[in-house]
């Protein structure tokens, strides 16, 4: 795993654009709230922005001659860039093995954790470039 790496400057743009709309989130929320509620408002900041997603992305994982489902993600944005949201103490390993496990499953090569539970935003956004 490698948190920095050279992505197509298109997918650079969108995110920041998508860490700017999070940091708007937590500027007016702050920490404190649950995961659903800061998922709810960077949805509405995306829709301003323009941005595509889908929500609540379910991935069917490929096991032996079969695909198993079940598991979702918070945030697809435009088809490139898988976003995890957490309110939590602080991240751990598995929120980021998490992350990696859906970008394999995908084949995509960028995916942001962010955590809201922080004082400021920026320490709480963990780039993933796989």
């Amino acid at each position: 795993m490698q948190l920095e790496s050279t992505l197509p400057l298109e997918l650079e743009i969108l995110i920041q654009k998508v860490i700017g709309a999070s940091i708007e989130v937590h500027r007016h929320l702050g920490p404190g709230f649950l995961e659903t509620i800061y998922e709810q408002a960077l949805c509405f900041e995306l829709e301003q922005r323009g941005i595509a997603y889908v929500r609540q992305k379910e991935i069917a994982i490929p096991y032996k001659t079969t695909k198993l489902t079940g598991q979702r993600f918070d945030l697809f944005i435009e088809g490139v860039l898988i976003i995890e949201l957490k309110a939590v103490e602080m991240l751990l390993p598995i929120h980021e093995a998490q992350i990696m496990s859906y970008l394999k499953a995908l084949h995509l090569r960028a995916g942001l954790l962010m955590n809201f539970n922080v004082k400021m935003l920026k320490s709480g956004i963990k780039r993933i470039v796989f």
